[in-house]
């Protein structure tokens, strides 16, 4: 069993680590799903409140919230498969829940990428709401949860920087 956890500032290349482990058939468990579900549960599009939902819950249940809710999803994935990929972990708090849940199977990977690549990947692709919260603001949101100290704390950096195949080699002698 190996559980490989991925941390990065949006736009950093998390959701490409995840298409690619999805590619070799390697489930996926992303954590930003927790918050959309919130979001449609409490009747909310998460385009728009996905940050705020994201606080509502670490207010309401502390900092580990959204890992606990992940950590049921998890385990039934490792009871199938021997590897598992969470996307998008956002504190060190998270990191230090899964390594209790998971030991040295535990393996952090942190995506970075400079501002400004990480600016033109979010408006190349669309789907960010970024009138309602800049790259700027969603970076200090992801920073106030301890995102930071989580990059810090990695087994394994991956810059990503140059071209998308040498990002997928990369990621993909991770997975291996």
């Amino acid at each position: 069993m190996r559980v490989i956890g991925t941390v990065g500032m949006p736009g950093s290349g998390k959701g490409e680590a995840a298409r690619l482990a999805r590619e070799r058939g390697i489930p996926v468990i992303t954590m930003g799903d927790v918050i959309r579900q919130e979001c449609r549960d409490r009747g909310l599009d998460p385009a728009e409140h996905h940050g705020e939902i994201a606080q509502a819950l670490r207010d309401e249940d502390g900092p580990l919230a959204i890992a606990k809710r992940s950590l049921p999803l998890i385990r039934e994935a490792v009871e199938e498969h021997d590897t598992v990929l969470v996307d998008g972990l956002r504190s060190d708090d998270e990191v230090e829940c899964f390594e209790e849940a998971f030991g040295e199977e535990f393996t952090l990977v942190a995506i970075t990428a400079p501002f400004e690549v990480r600016a033109e990947r979010i408006d190349a692709r669309g789907r960010d709401n970024t009138a309602a919260e800049t790259l700027r603001e969603r970076d200090d949101r992801e920073l106030g949860f301890g995102m930071g100290r989580a990059i810090e704390a990695a087994d394994v950096e991956i810059e990503n920087t140059e071209s998308l195949a040498a990002f997928r080699q990369r990621i993909t002698e991770v997975l291996e």
